[in-house]
C-alpha cells in the first residue's frame, strides 16, 4: 500500500513531463504534416513523381518505424526506456534539420524513411511509465499519451500553417528540428532513472501486472485487431480533403475543421474509456471493443451516405470519440500480459504492427479511391470495421469461454 501510494505520488510530475514532451514533439513534427504535398509539388519534375513521392513522404516514416520499433524496444529493455525516448527525440531533431535543407524529392523521401527509423517516442514513453508506476493505471497513462498525440497534431498543423504563411517551407522544418532538440535536452536532464529495486517491488505489488499465461490474453490476436482498426482509420488520411471539397463542395477551412473534429472526439473520450476499462477483465475489454467496432461500422456508413456537411462533421466527431476506446485500451491489455522488464519489447512490437497497419490503410485508401472514385472510401472503411468487429467477437468468445465468464 505504501509503495503504491509513493509510486502514484512520484508519477505526478513525471506524467506531466511525459505528456508535455509527447505533445510538443508531436506538434513539432505535425507542423509540416498537412503541407508536404505543397513542397513536393514544387520540387517534383513530373506529375508521376509527385504522385509517388507525395504518398512516400507519409508512408516512409511508418515503414521506418515498422522496421525498427521492435529492435529499439529490446534495446530499451536492456539499456533503459529513458535513453530510448531521448534517442528518438534526438533522431527527430537531426533528420528534421536535414530535411529542411534537402531540395531533391528522392532525398526527402529517403530522409523521411530514416526519420521513422530513428523515431518512436511514445512506445518507450509507455514502457517507461509502466516501470515508474509498477503498472498502476496503465490504461489511463496510455490514453493520456494518445491524447497528447492528438492535441499535438492539432496544434502543430495550425502553427505550421501560420509559419508557412510568412516564411519558406524550410522554416517549418527548421523550427521543428530545434523544438525536438530542446525536447531531447529536457528529457535527458529531467526524466528520472527508474530504480531497479523499486521497479521489481512495484511489479510484485501491482495486481494487474501478470504474465501472459495467467491473463490468457492472445497478444498476436490483439495486435491484429488493433491493426485492422488503425487501417480503417487511415484509409481517409490522403483523400479526406478531396472528399470534402468534391463531394460536399466544402471550403478548405471547413475541411480542416471537420478533420480536426475526429481528434477532438478522441481527446474528449479517451480518458473516459480508460476509466471504464481500467483493471477490468480481458473479456470485458474485448466485449467493449466488439460494441465499439459495430458502432464504427454504423457511423462510417452513415458518414459515407450523408449529404450534409454538418451531419458529416458530427459523425466524424463521434467516430473520433469511439476511437478513444480502441488503441489505448488494447495497448493496456497487451501491456498487462507481460512483465515490466519486457515492456519495451512488447510495446515496440505493438508500435511496429501499428505502423504497418497505418501504412496499409493509407495505401488502400489511395488505391481504392484512384480506381473507383472518392465515393468508394467510406464503404472500404465500413468493411474494414466489419472485419474488426468479427475479429473482436472471435477473441472475446475465445477468452470468455476459457474463463467461463461473459463480462
Amino acid at each position: 500500500m505504501t509503495n503504491d501510494s509513493a509510486a502514484v505520488r512520484g508519477f505526478g510530475p513525471v506524467f506531466v513531463l511525459l505528456f508535455g514532451l509527447q505533445f510538443i514533439s508531436m506538434g513539432a513534427m505535425e507542423m509540416s504534416g498537412p503541407f508536404w504535398p505543397i513542397q513536393i509539388k514544387v520540387l517534383s519534375p513530373s506529375d508521376s513523381v509527385f504522385g509517388l513521392v507525395s504518398v512516400g513522404v507519409y508512408v516512409g516514416p511508418m515503414i521506418g518505424m515498422a522496421l525498427t520499433s521492435t529492435f529499439w524496444g529490446r534495446v530499451g529493455d536492456r539499456y533503459g526506456n529513458r535513453l530510448m525516448m531521448v534517442r528518438a527525440l534526438g533522431g527527430l531533431a537531426v533528420t528534421q534539420l536535414l530535411v529542411a535543407i534537402a531540395q531533391d524529392v528522392w532525398t526527402i523521401m529517403a530522409l523521411r524513411l530514416l526519420q521513422g527509423s530513428c523515431a518512436g517516442f511514445i512506445a518507450p514513453a509507455q514502457a517507461y511509465g509502466v516501470q515508474i508506476t509498477g503498472g498502476k493505471d496503465r490504461a489511463s497513462l496510455f490514453a493520456w499519451l494518445q491524447v497528447a498525440t492528438n492535441l499535438g497534431s492539432l496544434a502543430g498543423a495550425f502553427l505550421g500553417g501560420l509559419i508557412l504563411d510568412r516564411f519558406p517551407f524550410a522554416a517549418v522544418n527548421l523550427t521543428a528540428g530545434v523544438i525536438c532538440a530542446l525536447c531531447a535536452a529536457v528529457g535527458w536532464s529531467s526524466l528520472p532513472v527508474p530504480a531497479l529495486g523499486a521497479v521489481a517491488a512495484n511489479r510484485g505489488s501491482a495486481p494487474i501486472a501478470k504474465p501472459t499465461a495467467s491473463t490468457g490474453v492472445p497478444i498476436a490476436a490483439l495486435l491484429a485487431l488493433m491493426g485492422i482498426q488503425l487501417a480503417s482509420r487511415m484509409v481517409l488520411q490522403v483523400p479526406f480533403a478531396l472528399y470534402m471539397t468534391e463531394v460536399f463542395g466544402a471550403r478548405y477551412w471547413a475541411a480542416g475543421l471537420t478533420y480536426g473534429l475526429q481528434a477532438c472526439g478522441f481527446v474528449v473520450a479517451a480518458p473516459l474509456w480508460a476509466r471504464l476499462f481500467e483493471s477490468r477483465a480481458p473479456s470485458y475489454v474485448l466485449g467493449g471493443n466488439v460494441l465499439i467496432s459495430a458502432a464504427c461500422v454504423l457511423v462510417t456508413q452513415l458518414a459515407g451516405s450523408s449529404g450534409s456537411v454538418a451531419v458529416f462533421a458530427l459523425l466524424y466527431f463521434i467516430w473520433g470519440a469511439l476511437l478513444g476506446g480502441t488503441t489505448p485500451v488494447l495497448l493496456a491489455l497487451i501491456s498487462v500480459a507481460v512483465a515490466n522488464d519486457r515492456q519495451g519489447s512488447v510495446l515496440g512490437l505493438a508500435q511496429t504492427s501499428q505502423q504497418i497497419a497505418s501504412a496499409s490503410g493509407i495505401i488502400a485508401g489511395v488505391g481504392v479511391t484512384q480506381l473507383f472514385g472518392l465515393e468508394a472510401a467510406f464503404p472500404l472503411v465500413a468493411t474494414l470495421y466489419a472485419l474488426s468487429f468479427l475479429s473482436a467477437l472471435g477473441i472475446w468468445l475465445k477468452i470468455a469461454h476459457r474463463k467461463g465468464s461473459w463480462v
